[in-house]
């Protein structure tokens, strides 16, 4: 399979939306006739325009709603031929009837004073466009659906007074009653919360966790995440998120209280990528992350991941282990070479800046490092950058453990081999010894592990120990899941037949 690493500069954020431009000036309200008997103006909810802007709450992220802005909900279309919306009877009106013309709404298409086009001259009367001035209705004979919804809301109005005087005698009345309402006590103290809670476990973890920036000397660069790995100020994360940085460029460290520190490079392992970083001044209080047993690890298991998504410092999602040994090859899309990993998948959601940070089980142990994703689209707004579908990989701890005490110690990676040139191309048959090495050196290398158990060019493996091989890739990432010296159980086809040797592991020291 192959996949994404996923740590990656900050996408911008969108721009704030545009300062309404004022509306033209409403024109004033046209007389009526007095109301006959006892009818009384009415005014009906005038119908939403056509063309009306979207919601706050609709597909445009950053809309403003209208009421905001001081708009009205409901202004309407004044007809271009002077005609006023039908009104309905009630009781007699308010001395203070008709209330006074409403705003015109401030939007920018509703035209501008001195502007030529509908709406825009004295003469033009009411005007036809969105936002136009809403006119005094004329009264009208005959009892409609106004007066009843008036009626309606008055008696609502009315039952809601008289039910709250009720209510507040009852309650004088009954001060010395017992009530079966139960109230949080406001002690003023913090919330404990039981061990083993997702907030107890981050609690504890989010503390050793840093927001890594890498720059290269160009000023190229990114975020990434990585964890304290000893008192000394050792942390680790992935070599993709610090690849910038390796040559000349400038790394720091952030922890979650804010404090910054310069760091450097230790070493990178390009193969496994992981990498390790040492704080410049370290503090002296660092606590180092607890590591687990990821050979332990069961599907189904509870998993917290922490890290800066899109560059948003110490988030914390939850998952679970969807899989184990999951055959994966990323390319942080550098060109450089690939990476290789039988990892843990999870679908705690991971994100660009994810890289490094620390994958926990629900006892706060770390049980792997999150390192790539699978994702099926372009990203957040368009950028190149993909986001999680719920498919996570990450480095097993027990393997990152073993590179990164090699990285402290030699400042270089060590990697388990077998001394044969295998093919990358994704098949389903296994792994297909090649006919010649890299650059032409011969395929099975005279000596080594492989050509001491008699593997030949165009041998396929199809299992190491009990896991089943299906490509070049997963072959690698098997075997780098063992250290030099090991020994393994290769299961091989040729001519149709299988055969199956016992072979120690070799060992290759750096990258190149």
């Amino acid at each position: 399979m192959s996949t994404e690493n996923e740590g990656a500069a900050v996408p911008p954020a969108p721009s704030a939306p545009p300062v309404p431009v004022d509306a033209p000036a409403a024109s004033a309200p046209q007389e009526r006739p007095a109301p006959e008997g006892d009818a009384a103006p009415t005014t009906p909810l005038p119908p939403v325009p056509n063309g009306a802007p979207a919601n706050s709450n609709g597909l445009q992220p950053y809309a403003a709603d209208a009421a905001a802005n001081g708009s009205q909900p409901y202004a309407a279309e004044a007809a271009s031929n002077g005609a006023q919306p039908p009104a309905a009877q009630g009781s007699a009106p308010d001395a203070s009837w008709p209330p006074p013309p409403p705003p015109t709404p401030p939007y920018a298409d509703s035209g501008a004073a001195g502007d030529a086009g509908a709406g825009s001259g004295a003469g033009d009367g009411a005007g036809s466009g969105w936002g136009a001035t809403y006119q005094q209705p004329a009264p009208k004979s005959g009892r409609g659906r106004g007066g009843l919804l008036a009626a309606v809301l008055i008696a609502a109005l009315v039952a809601g007074g008289l039910g709250g005087g009720l209510g507040y005698t009852l309650a004088k009345n009954d001060d010395n009653s017992s009530s079966t309402t139960v109230s949080a006590a406001d002690s003023g103290g913090d919330i404990k919360r039981d061990p083993g809670t997702v907030a107890s476990v981050t609690a504890k973890a989010l503390p050793s966790t840093v927001t890594i920036e890498a720059e290269s000397s160009s000023g190229e660069g990114g975020t990434g995440t990585g964890f304290v790995f000893d008192t000394e100020g050792h942390i680790v994360t992935n070599n993709h998120v610090v690849a910038d940085a390796v040559d000349g460029g400038k790394l720091t460290a952030t922890f979650p209280n804010g404090k910054k520190y310069d760091a450097e490079v230790v070493g990178h392992a390009q193969g496994y990528d992981v990498a390790v970083i040492k704080l410049k001044n370290a503090p002296s209080d660092l606590k180092p992350l607890t590591l687990g047993n990821s050979d332990d690890v069961a599907v189904g298991d509870s998993t917290i991941a922490i890290g800066a998504p899109f560059g948003l410092s110490n988030t914390v999602t939850t998952g679970i282990i969807s899989a184990k040994n999951r055959p994966v090859a990323s390319s942080d899309g550098t060109g450089s070479n690939a990476s290789y990993m039988s990892a843990l998948q999870t679908d705690a959601s991971i994100n660009p800046g994810n890289s490094g940070g620390p994958l926990l089980d629900a006892q706060g142990n770390v049980i792997g490092i999150n390192s790539a994703i699978q994702s099926s689209a372009n990203g957040l707004g368009g950028t190149s950058q993909s986001g999680s579908i719920g498919l996570g990989f990450a480095i097993p701890i027990n393997q990152a453990k073993y590179v990164a005490q090699q990285l402290i110690k030699t400042g270089k990676p060590v990697y388990a081999k077998i001394g044969a040139s295998v093919s990358l191309e994704d098949t389903t048959d296994g792994a297909k010894i090649t006919e010649q090495g890299a650059s032409g050196s011969d395929a099975v290398e005279a000596g080594g592990p492989a050509a001491k158990a008699g593997l030949k060019p165009g041998d396929v493996i199809t299992k190491l120990d009990d896991r089943v091989i299906d490509s070049g890739p997963t072959l690698i990432g098997e075997i780098w899941t063992h250290k030099p010296g090991d020994k393994v159980t290769i299961t091989y086809e040729r001519g149709g037949q299988s055969h199956t040797v016992e072979l120690t592991l070799g060992s290759r020291t750096g990258d190149s």
